[in-house]
């Protein structure tokens, strides 16, 4: 439960295709550690406390998904996925709104690296507030803003800038309106926080580990089995 007993569901939109990886299924179900990325991801979830349910957006043309074991968990709600990840997100706010959810943790499914601890401070510090909040890092590098022939346009100050990552958190009917008319707006949604920003919200910025990658490229994978081996060390 967040404050005040409001309740809270976890979503996962997880219909993309991953075109970055290079294989030939979707990257969600790539192995990691002999379990799919997806798989941990949900895991994860489903152990932070106060989570009652995990809604996940899957594409129609999904083959995969009713594979795995946790597939068959009640705790685990499968919803359609859209074209776009704004869509996935949606539809499954749709169904949190139906069970009578408060509050959404918005979560990548190719971030199987979270810790539990960075999902509680987000709990903790964003509660049921309705501007909500989410995971971040500061910018450590130096930025550069490249002009239009590939060179270095400005170095942009990093003071206050920050990686935004996942989950998010947000009251679900208040996050649906804002993405809806987000989209009906044809405003690019590149993030949940981008949508409740538009909408006029402040969300909050909770410091997490660097560890939270987004698996993206092959690359990506190997780093991703390291920080899970290091939390069982």
């Amino acid at each position: 439960m967040t404050s005040n007993n409001a309740s809270l569901v976890a979503i996962v939109p997880a219909a993309g295709v991953g075109s970055r990886m290079g294989a030939d299924i979707p990257k969600q179900y790539l192995k990691l550690n002999e379990r799919t990325i997806l798989e941990h991801t949900l895991d994860r979830l489903l152990t932070v406390e106060g989570v009652e349910s995990v809604i996940v957006a899957i594409s129609e043309q999904d083959q995969w998904f009713d594979t795995l074991p946790m597939a068959k968990d009640p705790r685990v709600l499968r919803v359609s996925g859209g074209k776009e990840r704004a869509d996935s997100v949606l539809n499954g706010l749709k169904r949190a709104i139906e069970i009578k959810a408060d509050m959404a943790l918005v979560h990548d499914a190719a971030r199987p690296c979270v810790l539990n601890q960075d999902i509680a401070a987000l709990i903790e510090h964003v509660g049921n507030a309705a501007d909500g909040g989410l995971l971040a890092v500061p910018v450590r590098d130096t930025m550069k803003r490249s002009a239009p022939d590939g060179t270095v346009a400005h170095t942009v100050d990093r003071e206050r800038l920050w990686h935004a990552l996942t989950p998010q958190l947000f009251p679900c009917q208040t996050l649906y309106d804002a993405i809806a008319a987000a989209l009906a707006a044809e405003i690019q949604v590149t993030d949940e926080a981008s949508a409740m920003e538009w909408a006029g919200y402040h969300p909050k910025l909770v410091a997490g580990c660097d560890s939270n990658i987004k698996v993206t490229r092959p690359g990506d994978l190997k780093l991703a089995a390291f920080f899970l081996q290091e939390e069982t060390l």
